[in-house]
């Protein structure tokens, strides 16, 4: 299993660097930055590899209403072709109804459809295939890009069933977030697993994002995880995972405790299916860092 952080992109450009730069230098396996209402992450990722080098660069995730396929496959692939090795793995998702309708003012229909008519015609670009596609939402016809890159492996943010049976049949994995151990083992391994052997594909990806804190005070943390992620208890679609796993709020699913504690957690999710495990730290200052050595230090062992 390999271990990344997730990097905050709130942050002004150069500390966010900096943040990924102290990462890759410890020996974190991936650097991971979101997309919500910041920075587009793929400019930031491309950005930032200039100086970062030897650690995957991860979109955590890249929503795909907003952006034609054909538009991100040419993005991701000139951010591969920018950086100095193949090391770009493009995170997408759908976003949230709330977001794409509510904000964007688009639609929100149909979203397991419109994810396989955007991986028809996203997977065949980013492996230098021209398209002609025409499904329920979207219809694309056009040559090959004249982008000269290695595709990136394709995530999808998936939870429901049939979101799940799209990313084994037709990208190469999953990233989670807010998503409890007990989901993971008894509903996204299985069924992302099953839906990659159906279509004769590798094993999937299962990349799992969590907060995690290294602590002395383990309910004072899980409570400050309910504070700083309530947004995630209020979605639709984390807190019915959230139901799904039996918990109350974000602050149960939060890998907290001391370092023996948290590196049992974390060590335990290779066991249930997790191929990876991004760390987003919080707490105080101390707290951060006590959990980034702990998050480095089984990066480092695992390559041992």
């Amino acid at each position: 299993m390999r271990y990344g952080l997730l990097v905050g992109s709130n942050k002004s450009i150069p500390e966010v660097t900096a943040e990924a730069r102290r990462a890759a230098d410890a020996g974190i396996d991936i650097v991971a930055v979101s997309q919500i209402f910041g920075y587009d992450a793929l400019t930031l990722l491309a950005v930032m590899g200039q100086t970062v080098p030897d650690v995957e660069l991860l979109t955590a995730v890249v929503p795909t209403y907003p952006r034609h396929p054909l538009m991100l496959a040419a993005q991701a692939l000139t951010v591969q072709a920018a950086l100095d090795e193949p090391r770009l793995t493009l995170g997408i998702g759908l976003s949230h109804q709330i977001v794409i309708e509510g904000v964007l003012g688009l639609s929100f229909d149909r979203p397991a459809r419109h994810m396989r008519d955007y991986l028809k015609v996203l997977m065949p670009l980013l492996h230098g295939q021209g398209v002609a596609y025409e499904g329920e939402t979207l219809k694309t016809a056009t040559g090959p890009l004249d982008i000269e890159a290695s595709p990136p492996p394709v995530l999808v943010a998936a939870l429901a069933p049939a979101m799940l049976k799209l990313a084994g049949t037709l990208a190469d994995g999953t990233a989670t977030w807010m998503t409890g151990p007990k989901t993971i083992a008894e509903h996204i391994t299985p069924s992302i697993t099953a839906a990659a052997e159906s279509a004769g594909r590798p094993r999937p990806r299962i990349s799992v994002g969590l907060p995690i804190c290294v602590t002395e005070d383990p309910d004072a943390a899980r409570e400050r995880a309910n504070r700083a992620f309530a947004l995630y208890h209020q979605l639709p679609v984390y807190r019915a995972v959230l139901d799904r796993e039996g918990a109350e709020g974000p602050g149960d699913v939060a890998i907290v405790g001391d370092a023996e504690t948290v590196v049992a957690q974390m060590q335990a999710l290779e066991d249930i299916g997790a191929t990876e495990v991004l760390a987003a730290p919080y707490g105080s200052a101390e707290e951060r860092d006590r959990t980034f050595a702990v998050v480095t230090e089984l990066a480092v062992k695992q390559r041992q």
